[in-house]
């Protein structure tokens, strides 16, 4: 297997012991000490899958889980919620708030990859057929490539999201304000200045020599995907 997995733990001998055996399983893994810091590195770059402990500190993991369900950029991540809570009706709140799966502490090992395997085959294949289109750019939202025709085009994280929010809305003007918060969330304190600059990137990025500019800056009013720029 392979993908990007958060692991949001407090426990350090815990989270090392995840880390180390789903690194073994060949995932890139990161790692948040808190809640704060996992919507943050959530804003910085999606992971496949987050591991989402409940009881952590600053934001508890039910609140994180929460709030990534109430945004169109972040709603259809992968979240497995791992915690000591094993009340039936904490599985039902959990569940209920937006986790895909649940799993009590204490756990086995195999048992969580088993059920990383299953969380991850459920959402691939929807995604897998999500490929969008516009004039000779092609997005692919399970594999993270870009083309523009016979061109791979490799693009960060973030201007990834955001042509990928562009190109489901194309020719709409976007503000940078309404940028702002379907890229990175409306949690997040980010300037308005940082949107010009990821515009700029993912322009110079997928606009090839000799190609139309397919990014329309509309004076006053924000950026949109327009062939007619």
């Amino acid at each position: 297997m392979s993908g990007q997995i958060l692991i949001v733990e407090d426990d350090e001998a815990l989270e090392a012991l995840l880390a180390y055996n789903l690194e073994k399983e060949g995932y890139q893994i990161r790692v948040a000490k808190d809640g704060e810091e996992a919507l943050l590195l959530v804003a910085e770059s999606q992971p496949d899958l987050i591991i989402l402990d409940w009881m952590i500190p600053r934001v508890p993991g039910i609140e994180v889980c929460r709030r990534l369900r109430a945004k169109v950029a972040t709603k259809n991540i992968p979240i497995i919620m791992l915690t000591a809570r094993t009340e039936e009706s904490d599985r039902i709140r959990g569940l209920d708030v937006g986790a895909d799966d649940y799993l009590s502490k204490p756990f086995s090992i195999q048992e969580l990859k088993a059920r990383i395997r299953a969380v991850l085959r459920r959402i691939r294949p929807a995604l897998s057929e999500d490929i969008g289109r516009y004039s000779d750019l092609e997005i692919d939202r399970a594999s993270h490539r870009v083309k523009r025709g016979e061109v791979e085009i490799h693009l960060g994280p973030t201007e990834f999201r955001l042509l990928n929010h562009l190109m489901q809305h194309p020719t709409r003007v976007f503000s940078r304000e309404q940028l702002l918060d379907a890229v990175w969330g409306s949690d997040v304190y980010v300037e308005l200045r940082t949107v010009d600059v990821h515009v700029g990137r993912l322009r110079k990025s997928i606009n090839l020599k000799g190609l139309p500019d397919l990014i329309r800056t509309v004076r006053a009013s924000g950026y949109s995907l327009d062939g007619r720029a």
